[in-house]
Parts: structure tokens; C-alpha cells; sequence
């Protein structure tokens, strides 16, 4: 078993034994607890996902879910959102924060008026936290999926599905979002395994798929002999497949896609997307809730919780087992 592996299953169990314990006397709390959801965007089919599994953790322990997001991926907008919802005095709060250095003085508001934070999804600073050290080690828990890892699997499936060797490159979101940097580190680190695959200059698309799809093509336009993409969130990879496909290079220009909402789905079906990686936005929203919950009833919680996630491609779309991980619309 991997180290990471390893506490993976340790952090989580650790959590499920105190869990156990504090929801077993879920009946002998007198306070109902308010626990907010901040997501990254709430029209993400990413985020509806993660709520859904954050309700189910909420009704278990018998807490209040508030949703309450900005519609679209950006510290400018969700900025006054965080603030609204400290103004509300929430017992704690769940936050994929939009930028790893932008949200770390608006959260400290909330640890400083008695807020307990957690971070899902996406981290503030190293996503290191309780440290004693820094200005962002004040959350008390980051629980998420190993993104490093998933775009170093990404890469391996690239560079399988282009015979290892070609040109490909990374169609990105922008600098400074910590789950997006850390795929497209864990792509390009692995990528360097394969001595005959060159990686071109990464595109930034501002999580705009018809300005990823315009990359795309310039991209090829550039580089006639283009073998194959990485789009490292949903929208990236939407637009990429999509650039693909109006390039007419539809099964010549591999697309690895990370996130799997409907649409990448029926993508891979057409044959437009050769795979993608699923995260488990739903466990990432339960054990928020669990681990707040845990924390305020006198509990301890691991200050990193991993979630796992799926490798979806043409042979196992349809197996049940594997569909279950495709997000919620």
C-alpha cells in the first residue's frame, strides 16, 4: 500500500470512528448546528454533487446545509459571498476557495470571529494546515481528492493512448487555483518519463470552453503533427474535445478529460474524449460535513482527509459500478 494510500485510509477511518461515536447521540444535542457550503461555482455539475453528498452527511447528523455560492470560478465574486455568510454566524464552514493566496486573509475573518474552517476541493496557501506556522495553516482540515496523482495518471493515459511519443499540451483554467495547478505539476512531472513526447506551452482559458475550443485550434494551427490534450477541469476539457472536433481531428488528437459530468460522458461514447478521470465530489461533501460535525461535538479530525476517484473510459462507461461516479446535473 502507498504511503499516501496508507493515510488516506487512516485519516478516514480515524474520522468514521468519531463520527460513529458523535452520531450516535445525534438525539442528545440540543443545538442544531448550521454548517455552510461554500463551493467553488454553484453551476458546476462538480459542486451539485458535492452537495448532494453534503445534505446526506447533514441529514445523518441532523445539522442545516447552507449552499450559498457565486456563479462562476473567481475570488472577486466569492469574496462577498464568504463575507455574507460570516455575517450569518454559521457553527462552521465548508469553502473551495477560488485562489490558494487571494482567500487567505477573507477566511481568516471567519477563524478570527470563532468560525471553524475546513477547505474541500481546492486549498488556501500549501493546503498544509495546523502547522503553527505561516498565515494560512488556520483551517482545521483539507479533504479533497490526490490531484497530483490524478494528473500523473492522466499523463500515463496520454501517453499510452499516442504510443509515447508526440507533442500534447495542457488546456488549464489560470495560474493560482491549487487543484488545477497541481494536476497540470503532476502531468507535466510524469510526462517527463516519456523521453519522446514533447509538452508545449499550457493554455490558460479563464474556465471559458469556447476560449479553450479557440486554443485548441491554435494550437494546432501552430503544430500541424498535434497528438493529444489534458484539459484539467471540466471546462477545459469540454472545450479542448470541442476545438478537436471542429479542427476535424476527431480520434487523431487524443483528449484525456478531468471531471466526469454527463456531457464528458456522452463524449467518450461519440469517441471525442478518449477518457476521463472522476473525482468523488460526494465523499469530498460528506466527510466535510462529518469532520465539522466531528469537531464541533469535542471531537479531533485528521487535518487532510483524500477521496478517491475513477478512471472512466469507452470499456467501463456503462458498468454501474463506474456510472455511479458521473456527477449529478
Amino acid at each position: 500500500m502507498e504511503r499516501r494510500s496508507f493515510l488516506k485510509a487512516t485519516a478516514v477511518a480515524t474520522l468514521a470512528t468519531g463520527v460513529s461515536a458523535v452520531a450516535g447521540s445525534v438525539k442528545a444535542q440540543d443545538k442544531k448546528f448550521t454548517i455552510a457550503l461554500i463551493p467553488g461555482l454553484t453551476t458546476d455539475a462538480f459542486y451539485i454533487t458535492m452537495r448532494k453528498g453534503a445534505e446526506a452527511a447533514a441529514k445523518a447528523v441532523g445539522a442545516e446545509l447552507v449552499f450559498q455560492g457565486a456563479p462562476d470560478f473567481n475570488p472577486v465574486t466569492q469574496v462577498p459571498v464568504l463575507d455574507a455568510i460570516i455575517a450569518k454566524k454559521p457553527d462552521a464552514i465548508l469553502i473551495a476557495p477560488t485562489d490558494k493566496d487571494q482567500l487567505i486573509q477573507p477566511l481568516k475573518k471567519a477563524a478570527d470571529a470563532g468560525i471553524p474552517v475546513i477547505t474541500v476541493d481546492t486549498f488556501i496557501g500549501t493546503g498544509v494546515y495546523q502547522t503553527g506556522k505561516g498565515d494560512a495553516d488556520f483551517p482545521l482540515s483539507y479533504i479533497a481528492s490526490d490531484n497530483l496523482l490524478g494528473g500523473a495518471i492522466a499523463a500515463r493515459a496520454l501517453a499510452k493512448a499516442i504510443g509515447e511519443k508526440g507533442k500534447v499540451y495542457v488546456s488549464n483554467v489560470k495560474p493560482g487555483i491549487s487543484t488545477t495547478d497541481q494536476r497540470e505539476q503532476g502531468f507535466k512531472d510524469e510526462m517527463k518519463k516519456y523521453p519522446n513526447i514533447t509538452v508545449l506551452e499550457t493554455q490558460y482559458n479563464d474556465d471559458d470552453a469556447n476560449k479553450a475550443a479557440s486554443q485548441m485550434q491554435a494550437v494546432y494551427a501552430r503544430n500541424s503533427d498535434l497528438d493529444g490534450v489534458f484539459g484539467a477541469n471540466l471546462f477545459s476539457a469540454l472545450g479542448a474535445a470541442n476545438g478537436v472536433q471542429q479542427a476535424g481531428q476527431t480520434g487523431k488528437i487524443r483528449v484525456v478529460a478531468f471531471d466526469a459530468p454527463t456531457t464528458i460522458v456522452d463524449n467518450i461514447n461519440s469517441g471525442l474524449v478518449d477518457l476521463a478521470i472522476a473525482q468523488h465530489p460526494a465523499e469530498i461533501g460528506y466527510f466535510g460535513v462529518m469532520a465539522a460535525y466531528a469537531h464541533l461535538t469535542g471531537n479531533s479530525i485528521p487535518t487532510s482527509i483524500g477521496t478517491g476517484f475513477t478512471v472512466i473510459d469507452k470499456s467501463n462507461v456503462t458498468d454501474k459500478n463506474v456510472a455511479k461516479f458521473i456527477y449529478s446535473d
